[in-house]
């Protein structure tokens, strides 16, 4: 059985309005237990038996917070925390990565004509890698006393199982919701600015995301001879709309779903493809993400020991950013793509950019960015590369493709609007128009503020209505960032 997405009509007309009513009409002692065991279902429905993984994962990061609290040395204390560190790694990789291992060793065994080992088949429970991080930065946390272990298993379960958030993040750490884990109040406003935040969420993603996804889809498809230069930048800007969309579309929904419950989700994406520079792109691309990497990984690595070590832990991290996004090569080659221009621009390449108006400046970032996202979404390195020739113009002489035909008006219209929402156009509205009401006063400014409300919610129900529409009639399309 497919999981339970947010984008099914099964979701939005049954589980979620049946858990959002129940969850507010039971008492609130009994709403954490309820929301934990609507969060088990969730998962449940989709992954069958491999929810056993999900409550090994709780199992062990409640025993190891539990063991850490009553543990009187400090090295007492480190050992806990590392077998529970490991033992959160074990499970990820056994599930993640043995059949990427098995598959290279395979490799040199062949060279030296030995016989290969035999590949298990192991599929990957969905979200291992989010609440697998969630785990390892609460035990973390508790061993470097910036947080109180959790006593009750009913809060922890909700923390790591809370549904908004279990299959693709955002990675929100305990610290982040702990107060609201045992006490919350959800308002009228909020819940309302929980329902905008959801419906934008959905939006992006059937409206944008899943329309550019065909042609990117199609176009990533087309063997070498067929793929023209232009085709081939039509198609990697299709998915560069696409990935964003994708995931920060059900980042929204997540956000504003929690904000139903009475949770505040940290920020995940904040606006990432109007960065100028690689370095920016990572403050604005899957913040928890790239927070998690630089608090439990690049600084534990340390910052100190010259220029070359900075620059060597800069590259690790970003090899193990892509190892988590995917057993594959080409995911790896991502990360490493991302990490080296990361250190060019600490070795001074940002500062030589400096000198350039701020349109070449951003047209840098994002032709990096496209580039990267080659590796990202082809089937495999030769591919990527093969996707990438096209790209400078080394497409074959007799390839045939029409781009004409890929641009549909559903397309045209949806890049359109991408584009245009990859930029703070909106933020930038909702400040001229509470510059506007701070000027009014009296009964001008309620007419007005009037007017604004029902303009905002007629826009937020038609792209409810769209996006229900899309819903109905659309197949499984499941969002990206589930396969990691």
């Amino acid at each position: 059985m497919n999981p339970l997405l947010f984008t099914d009509p099964l979701f939005l007309f049954a589980f979620a309005p049946i858990v959002l009513t129940a969850y507010h009409l039971v008492p609130w002692r009994l709403q954490n237990i309820f929301l934990l065991l609507a969060s088990i279902f969730f998962y449940a429905w989709g992954e069958g038996r491999y929810v056993i993984v999900l409550l090994l994962s709780l199992a062990i990061n409640y025993g190891c917070g539990l063991a850490m609290a009553q543990a009187s040395a400090p090295g007492q204390r480190r050992g806990v925390m590392l077998i529970g560190v490991a033992s959160n790694l074990s499970l990820l990789a056994a599930f993640k990565y043995t059949g990427f291992a098995i598959a290279n060793v395979n490799i040199i065994l062949t060279a030296f004509r030995l016989s290969p080992m035999q590949s298990p088949a192991i599929r990957l429970p969905v979200g291992i890698s989010f609440f697998t991080f969630m785990g390892i930065s609460y035990l973390i946390d508790i061993y470097r006393h910036q947080i109180d272990a959790e006593k009750s298993p009913t809060v922890f379960g909700l923390y790591i199982t809370l549904f908004p958030h279990l299959i693709a993040g955002p990675i929100v750490r305990y610290s982040a919701i702990a107060r609201e884990l045992k006490s919350r109040h959800v308002g009228l406003e909020q819940f309302a600015t929980g329902i905008r935040r959801f419906v934008v969420g959905l939006g992006k993603k059937l409206v944008i995301a899943n329309t550019v996804a065909v042609a990117a889809d199609k176009v990533f498809a087309l063997k070498g001879t067929e793929l023209t230069t232009s085709l081939a930048w039509l198609g990697v800007m299709c998915y560069t709309l696409q990935i964003y969309y994708d995931f920060s579309g059900y980042s929204d929904m997540a956000i504003g779903l929690a904000r139903m419950f009475g949770f505040t989700f940290p920020e995940n994406f904040n606006y990432p493809y109007v960065s100028r520079s690689i370095t920016e792109f990572w403050t604005r691309w899957h913040i928890s993400l790239s927070t998690w990497l630089r608090d439990y990984l690049f600084f534990p690595l340390g910052i100190r020991g010259g220029r070359l070590r900075l620059y060597g832990n800069v590259l690790i991290v970003f090899v193990l950013c892509g190892l988590w996004h995917g057993a594959d090569w080409r995911f790896v080659i991502w990360g490493l793509f991302h990490g080296v221009f990361l250190v060019l621009e600490r070795m001074g390449l940002t500062k030589k950019l400096a000198v350039f108006p701020w349109p070449l400046r951003h047209l840098y970032a994002l032709i990096v960015l496209m580039v990267g996202w080659v590796f990202f979404r082809a089937d495999g390195i030769g591919h990527g590369l093969r996707f990438l020739s096209s790209m400078i113009g080394l497409a074959p002489q007799d390839a045939t493709s029409d781009i004409a035909l890929y641009f549909t008006p559903d397309l045209v219209l949806a890049i359109c609007i991408g584009v245009t929402g990859c930029l703070p156009v909106v933020p930038e509205i909702n400040r001229r128009i509470n510059g506007a009401l701070e000027a009014l006063s009296g009964r001008a400014a309620v007419v007005v503020e009037g007017i604004f409300a029902a303009a905002r919610f007629s826009i937020v129900g038609a792209i409810f209505i769209t996006a229900a529409a899309l819903s109905a009639a659309g197949t499984y399309n499941p969002f990206i960032y589930f396969r990691f």
